[in-house]
């Protein structure tokens, strides 16, 4: 999953301190572990990052009978971040690899359950791309109408997430062992092995309207996110073992539609929004910079 944002390194003071005071090679370790602000650079990294795998509703809460299901193929795509955008590490100091892949991919099911409830399980597979891989990546959700008129109808839904992922974040492999102070100025001495948490739960809204065989949706909610990342980089002769913790709200809005192409299949687009703010230095304002991303789905419903 590309940009995946791993963040935070190390403090340069405490990983100058160390290195002199190993003397020879002895390897120090440290850990600076910091519960973040959400407006700091690492925060908005990790939040960029865990908003991209949102397993937003996709249209409203399909009208499946008791135990009957669908199977769906979602695509998100992760919009690339400039090098400023990735200059995030040490409050905006440290640029970091959070481009690693162009979108997220999930497998969709969804059962149909006695009162018109319909539960949903999504699944990343851990392929591996550019040094990083999802792990354990699994969200859930259920998912009611709870009105309609005619062509419109309303639903509501809480959903939730739980996994990592892994990868050379803090220090690519691209940059590993490079005695060049300008390209390698962290002295990134071997590819970084980071994890980040992406958990959250929330609750969302959506808004549709029938007008065969096209469905149009637009929808809103929050989730909470329990973000956090696990560095482990080796600098200069210092490992950093800090842990960042990244803990807040982030409200979100989607709009899109999808067709039936036949009985059994559909296929839809959306537009996510989630908006994101980020003090890019200590003393520079806070400003918006937010995740739009572009997500598609094919679904089968089987009878």
């Amino acid at each position: 999953m590309r940009r995946f944002g791993v963040i935070g390194a190390i403090p340069l003071l405490a990983a100058a301190l160390a290195f002199c005071a190993a003397g020879a090679r002895a390897q120090t370790t440290v850990r600076n572990d910091e519960h973040l602000a959400s407006s700091r650079t690492e925060a908005w990294a990790m939040n960029y990052v865990g908003a991209s795998t949102l397993m937003t509703a996709f249209g409203e809460t399909p009208a499946l009978p008791a135990w009957q299901w669908s199977a769906a193929l979602d695509f998100g795509h992760i919009p690339r971040l400039t090098d400023a955008q990735q200059r995030v590490g040490l409050h905006g100091i440290q640029q970091e690899d959070l481009n690693k892949s162009p979108g997220v991919g999930r497998l969709r099911l969804a059962l149909g359950l006695p009162g018109n409830v319909v539960a949903e399980l999504g699944y990343t597979p851990p392929l591996s791309i550019d040094g990083t891989q999802p792990l354990d990546l699994v969200a859930f959700a259920l998912g009611r109408r709870v009105l309609e008129r005619g062509s419109f109808a309303l639903s509501m839904r809480a959903f939730g997430q739980h996994g990592r992922a892994r990868g050379d974040v803090t220090c690519p492999a691209v940059l590993a062992g490079i005695a060049d102070p300008q390209r390698n100025p962290f002295g990134c001495r071997a590819p970084s092995d980071d994890e980040i948490m992406l958990n959250y739960y929330g609750l969302e809204a959506t808004s549709s309207w029938l007008a065969r065989p096209w469905h149009a949706h637009a929808s809103i909610g929050a989730i909470r996110t329990e973000f956090a990342v696990q560095v482990d980089a080796l600098t200069f002769d210092v490992r950093d073992r800090s842990r960042l913790v990244a803990r807040g709200t982030l409200p979100f809005a989607t709009i899109g539609a999808d067709r039936d192409l036949d009985a059994h299949w559909s296929l839809g687009g959306e537009l996510l929004y989630v908006p994101l703010r980020v003090q890019r230095s200590p003393n520079a304002p806070t400003r918006t910079d937010a995740l739009t991303s572009l997500r598609l789905q094919l679904l089968h419903r089987f009878d």
